[in-house]
């Protein structure tokens, strides 16, 4: 496992002080991050949280997944590097799925 943790459902009104303060329960916080989106800076209810070591992060974990923060119950689990996340969920055409084929003709013709 690794000391870097993924939490969601983050209210839009957390600080990263906020999330700092709520993680130091479990231990000690190295890194807060809060996501927010590039076009308006506006949070994305989503973030990351780096603890000092691998137990602290399982004791977060435990400790505060699925707890209250903010009048939400916020998920937290272990951050996955970007290339292992699942793709499967992003939005856009896919072949698979029956979506755009530049073959195709509008009204059905080839």
């Amino acid at each position: 496992m690794g000391n870097r943790l993924y939490v969601g459902n983050i209210s839009f009104q957390a600080s990263e002080d906020d999330l700092k303060e709520l993680f130091s329960k479990a231990g000690t916080v190295a890194s807060t991050k809060l996501i927010t989106d590039a076009a308006t800076g506006r949070p994305r209810g989503f973030g990351f949280v780096e603890m000092s070591s691998d137990e602290e992060a399982q004791k977060a974990i435990e400790l505060l997944n699925n707890s209250s923060f903010l009048d939400r119950n916020i998920v937290v689990n272990e951050a996955k590097p970007q290339g292992e996340r699942d793709r499967s969920s992003r939005s856009g055409p896919s072949r698979e799925r029956g979506g755009f084929n530049r073959e195709r003709r509008p009204g059905g013709r080839r």
